[in-house]
Order: C-alpha cells, then sequence, then structure tokens
C-alpha cells in the first residue's frame, strides 16, 4: 500500500498547521501505519480513499482525529530518572528556599500525553514538599484524546509496570477493575488543558518548574523560536525549565542559559546585566540621594 504525494502532503500541511509539527518526506509509512485504523473506522478501503474524503469536508472532529494519531505519546512513569532526581537534590530544595512566604508551588508539564509524566510530577512533590505547603501543576497536550486519557487517571496494569515502583502504586492509586486510577487526593492537584504551545500562551499565573521534555525535537527552527518564547513569559524569573536529553535552549533562544541540577542540566532565564558603572562608580541610569 503506499500514499500518493499529494495526499502525504496534505496531511504534512495538516499537521504543520494544527500542531506546529514536522512530518518530513519519508514518513509516508508513519501516516499509513496511523491513519490505517482511522480509514476502516469509517469503512473506507485505504488512507488514500479516506483523506481524499476528508479534504472535501470540513470535519473538524475527523481533523482532529488525524492530529491525534499522528502526534506521538510515548511515555512512561518518572521517565528517564535522572530529571525526576534532580528536582529533589537541587531544584525543589532551591525553591523551597525561594518561596517560604508563599509555600506554594506552581508547575507545567507541557506535553502531558496520557498523563504518566504530569502524576510522576504531582507524586515527587507531594512526597518531597514539607507539612504546610501546597502546589498545583497545569498539565497541557496538543491531543484531545490525550488530555481526556489523562484526566481520567486511569492505567492499565501494563502501562503501571512501566516505570511505577510498587510502593507508589500502592499509596497513590485505587484498583478500579483490572485497572488502577489515581487517588482523588492527588488527582485534584491537576488541571488538564489542550494547548498548542506555538499558540499565543494562555493567561495564566507563572509557573516555578516546567516540565517540557522530548517535544522541541519534532519542530522546526522558528517554531522552537516561538515555542520558548511562550514558555518564558509564563516563567517566574529564577524558574526551572526541564528538556529532553537531545534538546536545548544553546543557539535557539539567547533568554535562557544551562543551569546545573543534580547529575543533568535544566534551564533558567538570563539574568539582566548588570548595567555597566561610569567612572564615579556609580551605575548608568542610577539616582543618587541629594
Amino acid at each position: 500500500m503506499s500514499l500518493p504525494a499529494a495526499e502525504f502532503q496534505w496531511v504534512a500541511d495538516l499537521i504543520k498547521r494544527e500542531s506546529s509539527i514536522i512530518i518530513g518526506a519519508g514518513k509516508e509509512y508513519l501516516v499509513l501505519a496511523r491513519l490505517l485504523p482511522l480509514a476502516r473506522e469509517a469503512g473506507e478501503a485505504n488512507v488514500g480513499d479516506y483523506l481524499a474524503k476528508i479534504r472535501k469536508s470540513v470535519d473538524r472532529a475527523a481533523i482532529q482525529a488525524i492530529v491525534d494519531a499522528l502526534t506521538t505519546n510515548e511515555t512512561s512513569w518518572f521517565r528517564d530518572q535522572v530529571p525526576f532526581q534532580a528536582l529533589t537534590e537541587t531544584v525543589l530544595p532551591q525553591l523551597l528556599t525561594a518561596r517560604a512566604s508563599q509555600r506554594h508551588l506552581r508547575i507545567w508539564s507541557a506535553a502531558c500525553s496520557s498523563g504518566q509524566e504530569t502524576y510522576s510530577l504531582a507524586i515527587t512533590v507531594q512526597e518531597f514538599l514539607p507539612a504546610g505547603w501546597s502546589y498545583e501543576i497545569f498539565a497541557s497536550d496538543i491531543s484531545g484524546e490525550m488530555v481526556a486519557r489523562a484526566q481520567t487517571g486511569q492505567y492499565s496494569q501494563i502501562e503501571v509496570n512501566r516505570g511505577l515502583p510498587a510502593k507508589m502504586l500502592v499509596h497513590y492509586f485505587e484498583r478500579h477493575g483490572a485497572a488502577w486510577r489515581i487517588a482523588p487526593a492527588l488527582r485534584q492537584k491537576v488541571t488538564f488543558q489542550r494547548l498548542n504551545l506555538a499558540a499565543p500562551p494562555p493567561a495564566v499565573a507563572p509557573f516555578d518548574l516546567v516540565f517540557l521534555r522530548n517535544v522541541l525535537i519534532y519542530f522546526d527552527i522558528p517554531t522552537k523560536q516561538t515555542v520558548l518564547r511562550n514558555i518564558g513569559r509564563l516563567m517566574r524569573p529564577d524558574a526551572w525549565l526541564f528538556l529532553g536529553a537531545a534538546e536545548s535552549t544553546i543557539g535557539i533562544d539567547d533568554s535562557f542559559e544551562r543551569a546545573a541540577a543534580g547529575k543533568t542540566f535544566a534551564y533558567q532565564l538570563r539574568k539582566p546585566e548588570s548595567a555597566p558603572a561610569d567612572r564615579n562608580g556609580v551605575m548608568a541610569g542610577a539616582r543618587t540621594n541629594r
């Protein structure tokens, strides 16, 4: 089975427009594999016929289904481990000192997929914060299907086996038939929303910590710059940004600088450089009392 070039280009343009993700030449096999179930569900013989039908209509539900099918949703509990160790060893201790007067943290789990990373963050923070502290997590994803799944907080036995320690499963989950569901006390800490990271950022209070891991790799340079700019606008001056191991802000957005975080690196907004002092030792633009 092959996909006509015109149909593939239409899909690539659609995904770029709707999610800013780039599907380059040579990924026809991926489009075919991901869209074949949708074609069969719609009663079409093949993906080409299915796309031809969609192109003639203005069916937003069908278009969103295509976007959901073609956005990557690979995830697991405490994925890669090291970033979560960095939270407890470096980031959270520093934030506890910096937020001692508020005793409240705001966290953004961007590109949350089906929620494993988001709830991993919740568990980490829940176990680390001392009594009297509170936190909230804003979780977002381009896929409406993934957001809906994450909101349920329900996972199969196979899914919870992917990186979730048994003691945390027992403590933070409840049995729900053959599946497991996040306990209400933890679930209420999280708010989920469908969000395109390349679109204008939402009007929300700034965050102390942002997880944007393994997302930038799917964008071209201009889109990476837009996403990082949007993220930066929603970070407090001393907030922390975690990217994937193969991702960096270096050479893309100079408003960030790399900072050591345990055994890995994270990113913070670059501090404004001090204004140069004149030869009398007075900072340029400063006023003296008379």
